[in-house]
């Protein structure tokens, strides 16, 4: 008697567990959709062995109804990333550190050399052309998104020059 006893109680607690586990997984709010998000483009320029930064390139579409904000990167690459702009000070443009780049419901936010970037610091392998790693984006309400980076001779879309022979 002990022993069923014993046996329908453990039966109980697992039962009650895995439902609880079960309603608790229908009860949790919904957290933004990564799929709101989509990252397309996404290359880094190929930098000479000795090079110990990079930079990468892609674009960003929200296709969500709500705002988000791009705050962070992450690569094994590199020893450090940063989110990055090109600023005007007088007649001289220089590269400034963000905290974040937003990215409009509906919207699609580009970049690119010139504009905004992820730098890499201390790379831990040289960017050779050919090869692709790993870059995780981190948004405010996506999450994480993780995309592979195309390491190019050239800028995708740029002819080389016809005369560089010359």
């Amino acid at each position: 008697m002990l022993l069923r006893l014993l046996t329908a109680g453990c039966l109980s607690a697992v039962c009650l567990s895995a439902t609880a586990q079960e309603h608790h997984d229908h009860a949790a709010p919904a957290p933004a959709q990564a799929a709101d998000i989509s990252v397309s483009q996404v290359w880094s320029r190929a930098m000479p062995p000795s090079a110990p930064t990079g930079a990468v390139y892609f674009l960003l579409n929200n296709g969500g109804k709500q705002d988000d904000r791009l705050i962070a990167a992450h690569t094994e690459r590199a020893e450090k990333t940063e989110l990055h702009t090109h600023v005007h000070e007088g007649d001289v443009m220089r590269m400034q550190q963000v905290e974040s780049v937003a990215v409009p419901a509906g919207d699609t936010v580009q970049f690119q050399p010139g504009g905004n970037h992820v730098m890499l610091f201390g790379l831990k392998q040289p960017l050779a052309a050919g090869e692709r790693f790993a870059l995780t984006l981190e948004f405010e309400h996506a999450g994480e998104i993780t995309t592979d980076v195309d390491i190019l001779d050239q800028a995708p879309g740029a002819q080389a020059d016809p005369h560089a022979h010359h």
